[in-house]
């Protein structure tokens, strides 16, 4: 099975879990964890991931927590699977030649080639603020969660989220 891995699905999860938040809020890691079901330790780790490539940003102390670094519309999927995968690559000779002695005349590894592109680009023009709003039954889920009032640094959004 051709896949991406589990902390890849994690990072696209955090991620979407922020987009679905008001502008500029913060969540503690661990709420991110607890609603998303996703094991703690791992969400650090994404967490510090997706800092190092720029997607999200952290605060600490009192009023600190987790946000998006930029707008979602501004954050692709993409961008995650990058962060978290080094790129896309169908085949490992998509990524470096060197490794098939056959790669600059096998007719197979110019479609591996023009697969990945197809591939990356589709997932680059995937946004998280339409991810955000894609499922019905997805945006009120977060929109009660942030009604619990552990979202610090920008007002509650359910009236402009549900407009």
């Amino acid at each position: 099975m051709l896949g991406i891995s589990r902390q890849t699905d994690y990072a696209a999860r955090v991620v979407l879990h922020l987009a679905c938040l008001a502008p500029g809020a913060r969540v503690p890691i661990s709420d991110i964890a607890k609603h998303r079901m996703l094991p703690l330790d791992f969400v650090r780790r994404i967490v510090g991931d997706l800092v190092k490539a720029g997607v999200l940003m952290t605060v600490r102390g009192s009023g600190g927590g987790v946000s998006l670094a930029r707008p979602a519309a501004d954050i692709s999927l993409g961008e995650v699977v990058h962060a978290m995968e080094g790129g896309v690559a169908l085949n490992h000779c998509v990524s470096d030649r060197r490794v098939c002695p056959m790669a600059s005349t096998c007719p197979v590894q110019s479609i591996w080639v023009e697969a990945t592109h197809v591939l990356d680009d589709y997932l680059t023009s995937v946004r998280f603020d339409a991810l955000a709003l894609r499922s019905e039954g997805h945006q009120p889920a977060h929109l009660r969660v942030q009604a619990t009032g552990r979202v610090r640094g920008a007002q509650r959004c359910a009236a402009a989220a549900l407009a």
